[in-house]
């Protein structure tokens, strides 16, 4: 096809286009009048140069990592797909066959916008600024300078691990490493984005629309990350990195360093490259926490000082509202190390033939320090009580409250590894054949490694205080307050060693594995404007779950109790002074925030204190005072006990799952015109096939028996025998796929798209047996069950967007978007018996709250992303900003208090701005990033009430972030980055705002370091 126009054709299109846009808002109107004429730099400037040879440096790889042909993955990346002046590079008229060369942010920026301006989909591109220098220090914090991508992040860490597109978090979206799936042992098909190593990443993609010949398994978007090999950049390429990264609360500098070396042989038909990266974070985290705001029931005396039994039973509670089950504050020390690695080998012989072989592998050792304490609350012994209109609990008093204090040793090792090996074949000048294969395997806590060890100790009994509980505000600036703390409400004791005693001892650990094999097929002819692929793709995804704890055997309540002083005879106390570290203070601990604490938390290693009672030695070979005897035919798991606080796996949590899919694609891709406009039209289709094997290990409770230790504490001593569950499934979509880019001027470009895509469901739903655990508490009995039938939500997505290139490096563009999703899976709580078994502390059949999931009902999506990015001429200054606009037709609807709630999660406005001066060098950058409140999730950490899977929603969070860098000479650069400087804390509620679920306060971090490139 020609697309060559007349001089005066091309001015009426640019007429046209003019017209269509002068409606456009003031902020165009405004960008339209900033300087768009040559960007020519002022002369010795190192990041701008007028020159004769081919315009920006583009990647080798566009926006997937199969699209190539061989000989195009076998080009440098200055070279192998550089746009010509046609694409809007030229410098003008007066500069006639001349082009701009860009390199640093502005460069980076540049290649990003000629990607996504020549794809035939909505993509989002952010691309390496060369080898070793990516624009962020972690890949969710690159992602959400894009339109409509927001970020979750942990609340421990503050460290970014995860994304939401369009309001789809989590498990919708799929996460590619170049065009392959990643394994994954964390219980969902999401990957932990602070588990990848930023340094040396080529380029991150973000398809918002599908490209069938990649995938077509995700509502929200595709994210694809593609690494660098050698023949990206011929010859001998060293890029290194180091820097020393500093938490203002840790108080202690940490290092992070990386090293890629690269080589092609002298024939260029040899290539290697391999590159490590080690990085470690530490962080000091304040946290405030209500673990579950349950609703039920009260009765109308608990608005009173006094009720009587019969005024308690459950015919007289009629008042619904909600309290919190648990209220505590904590500090959590966190050391995040990871190593990152790579090695890929390529074979060239012949411009038609490249074979590449790389491994990627990861290992994070995050282990965690908490010092806390906490008050737990029931229903049934909450007295004064004053409820809101909504119902919430915002003042009362309860009796004989215990107070624990605790420690914990919280370890989790995540380690993935994948082998791939691609073949690209150009079989002539049209044809292009390649075949991929991948093997994965991904780990959580592999070996003998104990997920979390705890100590917990306290007073209670004849300590136990009458404790007052006060909201004090909204969530987003106030925690709740508590008064009348201490033993028996002496708050000058609060921490007195002399009335502490041994209560439960909790070791829990959650072993996965994750192991993933993969092949994909095609073939891709292109002649002229024609591209036509086709191929199948096939994975087998099995995935093993394993829990074990002292919850299981009953190990946890071996010494619970407090001991003497609560007027106990279980529990040790005193225990020895020198298992104590000093304290912690509460004072002032989250600053800005409203609420009162008590004084301290004590410092103490749960190993010393586990090794304490563990030095006692056997209860059964010889007395222990202060040991939990149970009764010999009770059947209580403590009988064996021996000393030591070993962990029992949980037969209930076995679970095993295979899942395979066959997916066959054809593409097809045209460029023509329509009506003497350039016209791109793109059309493919996808079927995937898929089959389930879930098996688990079922066994229900035949009774449930009370502590002697302890009043709130129940234990399950016996089971049915265990039974191995056996489910299989299948199921098969068709999902076709349409992309229309209509170019109304040389710098307009309507698009059109719509499609089909699914969202299978999290692994770890699908076990098929009811989980009734060990650990229960009276007024709090619960169970956990899967569907191993779910199927996958299904979403129809259209898209009708505009962009406008109206000067080099700059741009502007507003896309609608539209998602009818169905087969949403609801994950309600019910209460309801299990096996007949009676609660001892009522008499009556246990109610337990029942988790489960089903596919639920449909929901309709809809949003607006605007984008604009500017570039003021020369100057070295510009800015990117974006927003998203989105909503539903069901939201979360507060008064509904029935079991099958439902609303759409994680849809939120959020608005991204990036500032930036990029010149002779030297980089600065400022980037604004803005969250409105959003459903994160049905399901609290306690949520065993009466009224359904209780929300959780964050609150709306504005970050601020800068980073700076100066290149000294071509080779050698340093930089410095100053992250959450205006102190962003992250906050959480319940159903309603004055609801707080968690508050954590985890500061400023500050970076300086140098890269070296050669």
């Amino acid at each position: 096809m020609n697309t060559a126009l007349h001089p005066a054709a091309r001015q009426r299109r640019r007429l046209r286009g003019a017209c269509l846009l002068a409606s456009a808002t003031s902020v165009a109107a405004l960008v339209w009048s900033a300087p768009a004429a040559a960007q020519q730099q002022d002369p010795g400037s190192l990041q701008n140069s007028t020159t004769s040879q081919p315009a920006a440096p583009q990647p080798a790889v566009p926006a997937t990592a199969n699209t190539t042909s061989a000989s195009e993955a076998g080009q440098p990346q200055d070279t192998a797909t550089a746009p010509d002046a046609s694409q809007g590079n030229s410098v003008g008229s007066d500069s006639p066959g001349q082009d701009i060369i860009v390199t640093g942010l502005r460069g980076s920026l540049q290649r990003n916008l000629d990607i996504k301006r020549t794809s035939s989909g909505v993509v989002d591109v952010i691309s390496a600024e060369d080898i070793g220098k990516f624009p962020d220090s972690n890949v969710a914090a690159s992602l959400q300078r894009l339109p409509g991508v927001s970020i979750q992040r942990s609340g421990s860490r503050g460290e970014p691990t995860g994304i939401s597109v369009r309001g789809f978090g989590g498990d919708f979206n799929t996460t590619l490493y170049d065009g392959r799936r990643i394994s994954t042992a964390t219980g969902g098909r999401q990957i932990d984005f602070s588990t990848v190593g930023v340094d040396f990443i080529g380029q991150l993609s973000v398809f918002k629309t599908p490209d069938v010949s990649l995938a077509s398994s995700s509502i929200g978007a595709t994210v694809n990350i593609q690494f660098p090999n050698p023949f990206d950049h011929p010859g001998f390429r060293v890029a290194a990195t180091g820097s020393g990264s500093y938490q203002d609360r840790a108080k202690n500098v940490v290092p992070t360093g990386g090293l890629l070396i690269s080589s092609t042989s002298a024939n260029e038909k040899f290539g290697v490259l391999a590159d490590v990266i080690y990085t470690r974070r530490d962080t000091d985290t304040n946290r405030v926490y209500v673990s579950g705001w349950p609703g039920g029931f009260f009765a109308p005396c608990q608005l009173t000082p006094s009720c009587t039994a019969a005024q308690l039973a459950p015919a007289n509670k009629t008042l619904a509202g909600w309290f919190p089950q648990q209220y505590g504050a904590e500090q959590q020390r966190v050391e995040d190390e990871r190593v990152d690695a790579r090695v890929s080998l390529q074979y060239h012989p012949t411009d038609d033939l490249m074979v590449t072989l790389d491994n990627n592998f990861s290992r994070q050792n995050i282990t965690q320090e908490n010092y806390a304490f906490g008050v737990w609350f029931n229903q049934s012994d909450l007295r004064n009580v004053k409820l809101d209109e909504n119902g919430t609990a915002v003042n009362f008093t309860q009796a004989g409250s215990p107070t624990d204090f605790t420690a914990a040793l919280n370890k989790q090792i995540l380690q993935t590894n994948q082998t791939g090996l691609n073949v690209k074949y150009d079989a002539n000048e049209h044809l292009t054949l390649e075949a991929d294969a991948a093997y994965a395997k991904s780990w959580l806590n592999p070996g003998n490694v104990i997920g979390s060890l705890n100590g917990d100790i306290g007073y209670g009994g004849n300590l136990g205080n009458t404790l007052n509980f006060a909201i004090s505000g909204d969530s987003k600036d106030a925690f709740p307050s508590i008064s009348n703390y201490g033993p028996a409400g002496n708050a000058a004791q609060w921490a007195n060693q002399a009335v502490i005693g041994s209560h439960v001892t909790v070791n829990q650990t959650q072993h996965n594995t994750d192991e993933l094999y993969q092949f994909r097929g095609n073939v891709t002819w292109k002649q002229d404007d024609l591209t036509i692929k086709a191929g199948g793709q096939y994975y087998q995804d099995t995935y093993d779950f394993r829990n074990q704890s002292t919850f299981t055997n009953n190990f946890w309540q071996a010494y619970a109790g407090y001991g003497g002083p609560s007027g106990r005879t279980t529990g040790i106390s005193p225990l020895p002074a020198s298992l104590y570290q000093g304290s912690i203070s509460l004072n002032d601990f989250i600053p800005g925030f409203k609420g009162t604490l008590p004084p301290s938390v004590f410092k103490f290693s749960p190993v010393a204190y586990q090794n304490y009672l563990s030095s006692l030695g056997n209860p059964y070979a010889q007395n222990i005072p202060g040991f939990n005897y149970p009764s010999p035919t009770s059947g209580d798991g403590l009988l064996g006990f021996r000393g030591a606080f070993d962990e029992a796996v949980d037969p209930g949590s076995i679970l095993n799952v295979r899942e395979r899919t066959w997916s066959l694609y054809l593409n097809v891709n045209f460029k023509t015109e329509l009506g003497g406009l350039p016209f791109t039209f793109n059309a493919g289709v996808r079927n995937e096939t898929t089959n389930l094997r879930a098996i688990g290990q079922g066994r229900l409770p035949t009774s449930i028996v009370t502590s002697a230790a302890d009043p709130t504490l129940l234990s399950i001593p016996t089971y049915t025998p265990i039974q191995a569950v056996t489910n299989k499934s299948s199921y098969s979509y068709l999902l076709p796929s349409v992309d229309a880019k209509l170019e109304l001027t040389d710098n307009v470009i309507l698009r059109f798209d719509a499609s089909r895509t699914l969202t299978r469901p999290g692994l770890n739903l699908l076990t098929p047996v009811l989980n009734v655990g060990n650990g229960q508490r009276v007024n709090a009995l619960s169970a956990s069950g899967g569907n191993p039938n779910l199927r996958p939500y299904l979403a129809d997505n259209f898209d009708l967007g505009a962009e406008w290139y109206y000067q080099r490096n700059s741009y502007l563009a507003v896309n609608f978007f539209l998602k009818n999703v169905s087969n949403f899976v609801v994950g309600g709580v019910t209460r309801q018996p299990i096996n007949g078994v009676i609660d001892p502390t009522t008499g009556q059949p246990a109610s337990f709250a029942v988790s489960q999931q089903v596919n639920g009902p449909d929901a309709t999506v809809r949003g607006v992303e605007l984008a604009l990015q500017q570039v003021f001429g020369g100057s070295g200054f510009g800015f990117q900003a974006n927003a998203t606009f989105v909503n539903t037709n069901r939201p979360y609807d507060d008064k509904d208090i029935s079991q099958s709630g439902f609303a759409v999660t994680g849809l939120a406005n959020s608005a991204n701005f990036v500032g930036f001066y990029d010149k002779a060098g030297f980089q600065f950058r400022a980037a604004l990033n803005w969250r409105d409140k959003y459903l994160l999730q049905f399901g609290q950490n306690q949520n065993t009430g009466s009224f359904g899977s209780e929300p959780t929603f964050v609150n709306q969070s504005f970050q601020i972030d800068l980073t700076s860098s100066y290149d000294i000479n071509s080779h050698f650069s340093v930089f410095a980055e100053a992250l959450n400087i205006n102190n962003n804390q992250q906050s959480t509620h319940g159903r309603y705002s004055n609801q707080l679920l968690d508050v954590f306060d985890y500061g400023r971090r500050y970076t300086v370091g140098a890269r070296v490139r050669f």
